[in-house]
């Protein structure tokens, strides 16, 4: 949900999750899934594809099957902030979050781009898309100085380059940044 419909996903200030999680999603369901997208900067995609088993203690496991270009699993862990997102839902054993009995076995991309479109409306955000909790996620983790090659790891990019396309650089950073040349 770009405004212009194309370019790099919004990156979501601290204020406006905040404003989704509790006003814009109405289900835990709607919660779970877009927080696992947040709290581990894996693609919707990804989170649609996982089951009820993929979550193991404090871990959560991406299998290669449901990850882009299917090359590799990763195991991302679960933070406090996704913990208690996902204490409150309780899927059935299986797809972690199902469609419609009769129709689709997992909710669809389709569905879960309608879920964020609806849930950007009730609370006033333009320029919203799935991917900007990944995208967010990502530049969070860079802007807190995290070395790129674990954001790597936990993003599951197997290019660098492709990583950094997503990595914003503020001005701020930028003069922090020269700020510590000299002698």
């Amino acid at each position: 949900m770009k405004v212009s419909g194309n370019g790099q996903a919004k990156i979501l200030t601290p204020d406006e999750m905040r404003l989704l999680f509790t006003d814009g999603f109405t289900t835990q369901r709607d919660r779970a899934l877009f927080g696992i997208c947040l709290y581990t900067g894996c693609r919707v995609s990804e989170a649609l594809g996982l089951q009820t088993t993929d979550f193991k203690g404090e871990t959560l496991t991406f299998r290669k099957s449901t990850t882009k270009g299917k090359l590799k699993t990763r195991v991302v862990d679960i933070q406090p902030g996704l913990a208690a997102l996902l204490a409150d839902y309780h899927p059935k054993p299986g797809a972690m979050f199902p469609g419609m009995r009769g129709v689709t076995q997992r909710l669809t991309r389709y569905a879960a781009d309608k879920i964020l479109r609806d849930a950007a409306k009730r609370v006033g955000l333009l320029g919203v898309s799935t991917h900007s909790f990944r995208r967010t996620a990502l530049n969070q983790m860079s802007s807190a100085g995290i070395p790129l090659r674990h954001i790597q790891e936990i993003s599951g990019h197997n290019d660098l380059g492709t990583l950094q396309r997503y990595l914003e650089v503020t001005p701020e950073q930028r003069r922090k940044a020269v700020s510590v040349i000299g002698f």
